[in-house]
């Protein structure tokens, strides 16, 4: 299944409607969407607009941006640029998707015990106007602790809440917030295909970037549990998880106090490697139009068939994030597409407990160098 090969110009066209009107002349745009982000982003921009600015085009106005009949974005304008010149006059609007408002306000301040996500949704999300929410988990659990500070946000409070269940946070196109996670069950929504005699060939231009910097052959994780009543403390929890495809020893120690079992220091340990070999490989690809040849929308989550022989990939990669534009000047539609090695992205329960402060260092700043024996 290719790519979009002929985009029609009903399909490929952004329009932006706020307060009731559609505006769809721009001369070029970018739309991000990328799931671990916060946020997305968009841009749009005209050159020589015609009279004033309408009335409804204000900062914070709501907004949805389409491409054809399908909603792209939902969000807010963040940005009104306009300049005028004597051989320049245009308008830039940018903001971002309804995740924004998570990112920049601060959540209430309390403490609270054996907290449910619904909760949190209710105290945290809701308040700020976010009525529509889908939480994709057959159960969640409930967090030993919640402790909110001063200059918590409400995107770092629900983020905590969902990495607790195993979950991640992101916005789908019609603003939805969504508490979730991949599905790698999914069948592939297209195929790119590179070969150098062009037979085929769908894709404007395939990158692959691999890198050791942050890999890992090893990741152990030393945790502690503290004494209750009914249960004596534990200060030598350990647990190890191992890439094999690492061929070269780099052993990475984490001291984590928020592991206070020996399944949660496994799963923890896990979830690091892996994190380690997601940043290890990307594929960006970039292809023409904004659809699959079947009229889908590119949309991260989605997964792709990749089969590139100037690389040597036959397989199947997981879509964390796209980018729509269209610059001036011409040029025509275009889609990039940042793609991931297929089941790598994994999202295990992690509890987040109250925060240390006063001069104790954080999980991230206790990582112990090990030097190979």
């Amino acid at each position: 299944m290719p790519t979009q090969a002929n985009p029609t110009a009903d399909n490929d066209k952004i329009s932006l409607l706020v307060g009731g009107h559609v505006h769809d002349d721009w001369t070029s745009y970018e739309i991000d969407s990328e799931l671990l982000t916060p946020a997305d982003a968009w841009r749009v921009d005209l050159a020589h607009p015609r009279g004033t600015l309408p009335s409804e085009v204000v900062e914070g106005a709501t907004i949805e941006l389409r491409l054809g009949s399908d909603t792209v974005l939902a969000g807010r304008i963040d940005t009104i640029d306009e300049e005028v010149g004597k051989n320049r006059d245009t308008l830039a609007l940018a903001g971002r998707d309804n995740a924004a408002i998570l990112v920049d306000s601060s959540a209430p301040i309390f403490v609270s015990r054996q907290v449910t996500l619904e909760q949190v949704m209710a105290n945290v999300v809701r308040p700020l106007g976010l009525t529509k929410i889908r939480v994709d988990a057959d159960s969640t659990y409930t967090t030993e602790k919640i402790n909110v500070e001063p200059g918590d946000t409400a995107w770092h409070v629900l983020a905590n809440v969902a990495e607790a269940n195993g979950l991640w946070p992101w916005c789908d196109p019609d603003g939805t917030l969504v508490i979730g996670g991949p599905d790698y069950t999914t069948p592939p929504v297209a195929t790119l295909i590179l070969r150098r005699n062009g037979d085929g060939n769908n894709v404007i231009s395939l990158r692959r970037n691999r890198s050791m910097a942050e890999r890992y052959s090893q990741v152990t994780v030393l945790g502690q549990a503290h004494g209750t009543s009914v249960e004596a403390g534990r200060n030598a929890l350990k647990a190890t998880a191992t890439d094999s495809s690492v061929s070269v020893y780099r052993p990475h120690i984490v001291v984590d106090h928020e592991c206070d079992s020996a399944a949660v220091a496994q799963s923890r340990s896990r979830k690091l490697l892996m994190d380690s070999r997601l940043s290890g490989l990307t594929l960006t690809a970039h292809v023409r139009g904004h659809r699959t040849s079947d009229g889908v929308l590119w949309k991260p989550g989605q997964r792709v068939h990749v089969i590139s022989e100037p690389h040597g990939i036959d397989a199947i990669f997981f879509m964390m994030g796209r980018r729509f534009s269209k610059g001036r000047g011409g040029m025509g539609t275009t889609t990039t597409l940042t793609l991931k090695e297929d089941g790598v992205w994994t999202l295990d329960a992690h509890p987040h407990q109250k925060k240390r402060r006063g001069g104790k260092k954080s999980a991230a700043e206790e990582i112990i160098n090990v030097a190979q024996g």
